[in-house]
């Protein structure tokens, strides 16, 4: 089958377009026919070699994780799928594998597609879109009525957030770029800020649940505008988290969590319920080909798409 792998961690010239072995899956493993995977930053920067200490020096790697496809062959232990059904989840990222013409899946982490969605715009909600759902109704314990203020409101996490928020009935902030005002405000969003303009950090507005899509605050700057029982999440781990993440466990009052999302059946058929009804909607800048990757990657390093790049592989002969 032909995949994009790399042999080496670095930059984006590592990436190689080639002819790999085809998985074969254990008993309890989908084999998926690829549809559309999409680029989130983890893959790039476990790519980079940012995160080496956690996903080793086991070479060559297939790159990706978020799938949809087609399921093509099944384990014997599987009871939840057969052949010909359209799946979406994310894989490991840590180990890849999403970027190729098929892949395996366990069965306990994949869930039936959205059907009103192509295979691109599914990819685009795996890892993104648990991100947000788990992040604001697990950690931050959303509400009807509640204060949210999305930081990074047109990317990748962020477009999930504003519009699972909404969904819960939450009053949304969102936070992003001059250009993306619209777009934002078109997501459902109650209030929304230019970054350039408002640092909402020394805004009189306090809120209940501050997700930190981007990573570009900590919670010593949110602390101040956070509610007596607010909660500061972010997506990326980051010195100056560590300490509040720590006595969070252990102490009332404003707290700082991390979210790390879960690909498992259940939280993908709850999106794909929100999605059915139209209350969320993947959100796709741009396309690229298998053999286009690379660029892919290239145009995610640079901070501004909005929403998600998706990853379109052609369907190929079935066995």
């Amino acid at each position: 089958m032909q995949a994009v792998v790399f042999d080496r961690y670095g930059d984006i010239e590592v990436l190689q377009y080639r002819e790999v072995e085809q998985p074969t899956i254990k008993p309890d493993e989908l084999l998926v026919q690829v549809r559309a995977s999409s680029v989130n930053p983890v893959d790039w920067k476990i790519r980079q070699g940012h995160l080496q200490l956690l996903s080793g020096f086991n070479f060559p790697r297939i790159v990706g994780s978020d799938i949809s496809g087609v399921v093509v062959e099944v384990g014997q232990d599987v009871t939840r799928f057969q052949p010909g059904d359209e799946i979406y989840t994310f894989l490991n990222p840590l180990s890849g594998g999403a970027c190729a013409q098929y892949c395996a899946v366990p069965e306990s982490t994949a869930a039936i597609k959205p059907q009103n969605v192509t295979h691109a715009e599914a990819a685009a909600v795996p890892i993104a879109g648990l991100t947000a759902l788990q992040a604001l109704r697990d950690l931050g314990e959303i509400q009807a009525g509640k204060k949210v203020l999305i930081n990074g409101a047109s990317g990748g996490v962020g477009i999930f957030a504003v519009q699972i928020a909404k969904a819960m009935k939450a009053e949304v902030t969102g936070v992003c770029s001059a250009k993306n005002l619209n777009f934002v405000q078109s997501l459902g969003a109650d209030i929304v800020l230019d970054y350039a303009e408002v640092d909402f950090t020394q805004q009189t507005q306090k809120y209940d649940i501050i997700l930190d899509a981007v990573g570009k605050k900590n919670f010593a700057d949110c602390e101040n505008v956070l509610q007596t029982e607010g909660v500061y999440i972010s997506t990326l781990p980051s010195f100056e988290n560590l300490a509040p993440m720590f006595l969070s466990l252990f102490m009332s009052g404003k707290k700082a969590k991390l979210i790390v999302a879960n690909a498992n059946p259940s939280d993908l058929g709850s999106l794909r319920e929100l999605i059915e009804s139209g209350e969320v909607e993947p959100i796709v800048d741009r396309t690229y080909s298998l053999e286009e990757v690379a660029a892919a990657h290239a145009y995610s390093e640079t901070g501004r798409a909005v929403g998600k790049i998706a990853i379109s592989i052609e369907k190929v002969s079935s066995q």
